[in-house]
């Protein structure tokens, strides 16, 4: 399953400038706590992020000339999420994001030996000096708090489902596939019915599966050898371990059944692309097989 937010170890890109740079002030203030920071634009606006509300940026990284991540070209020029959490050390880069609001630019620099002291994991090729810092530009797109983000996000995903369905009409046309729609916008087809009664949420549920997009492109499968894990699938229904097409779609299903979700992309990865594979918002496919179905073991056994 995709997180919603870049966590802050996305700063396994992260870079460092050295103690020469480190010496020439370039226009960096620093906080009470120890955090160097650099406004370069100031738009208007008095919106900060609090606690666990949503921003939503660009982010670059370099070193003097050199770029190692661009948001803007690994993202598919699309600004990254991110949720606020709570500063870890003095000098932490989430009191940096809580500084600035939609429009703004900025430059931070931060200690990696205090990075380093609370378990974040930095590249080995990290200097260790006293001086290194680990230095990211940011500009801001949007702020929102929780329940701001989760109405859109509903929004958008009520809208997208209008445009799947369109989709899988033309697509059941095209192919001659009788499916059957359920109230959520799942689509799923029975081909060979099972036996005794359907998966139930708490269950463990054993499957063998494969999925494609609608031009028919697989991008996983544990019965293609060329995927490399022929081995059944396990998880627990309704536990959100897998996406929600497959937790609706399964309790629909009984053991030895097999046949077809037909999932829309806000029941799958939404406007999330887990992969190449799979770009935005795609709707997607799974011929699948209950292989078993059975009470799930207690937890800590």
């Amino acid at each position: 399953m995709l997180k919603q937010y870049i966590p802050l170890a996305l700063m396994s890109f992260l870079v460092i400038t050295n103690s020469a740079c480190n010496a020439q002030n370039g226009g960096y203030k620093k906080t009470a706590t120890g955090l160097e920071y650099k406004i370069v634009k100031d738009a208007p606006g008095t919106k900060k992020p609090a606690l666990g509300d949503a921003m939503t940026f660009h982010l670059k990284l370099s070193i003097g000339d050199s770029v190692l991540f661009n948001s803007r070209e690994m993202n598919h020029n699309e600004p990254v999420p991110y949720q606020v959490q709570a500063p870890a050390f003095k000098g932490d880069i989430s009191e940096g994001f809580m500084m600035l609001t939609a429009g703004d630019t900025a430059s931070f620099r931060v200690s990696a030996d205090s990075m380093q002291k609370v378990g974040m994991m930095l590249p080995e090729w990290v200097a260790k000096g006293k001086n290194a810092k680990i230095q990211f530009d940011v500009k801001v797109v949007n702020v929102q708090t929780q329940a701001e983000m989760q109405a859109e996000a509903q929004t958008k995903a009520a809208a997208q489902i209008g445009i799947d369905d369109k989709l899988l009409q033309d697509y059941f046309a095209k192919n001659n596939i009788k499916a059957t729609k359920t109230a959520s916008g799942l689509y799923y087809r029975i081909d060979k019915p099972g036996s005794g009664p359907t998966a139930a949420a708490g269950q463990s549920v054993t499957m063998e599966y494969t999925g494609k997009t609608m031009d028919g492109t697989k991008f996983d499968s544990n019965v293609d050898p060329q995927f490399q894990h022929v081995q059944p699938f396990t998880f627990v229904l309704g536990q959100g371990q897998v996406i929600r097409g497959w937790d609706e779609g399964i309790a629909l299903m009984n053991k030895g059944a097999k046949g077809t979700l037909y999932i829309p992309s806000p029941m799958a990865y939404g406007a999330q692309s887990p992969s190449p594979a799979i770009p935005a918002n795609s709707v997607l496919i799974f011929d699948v097989e209950v292989k078993d179905i059975a009470a799930s073991a207690p937890q800590g056994k």
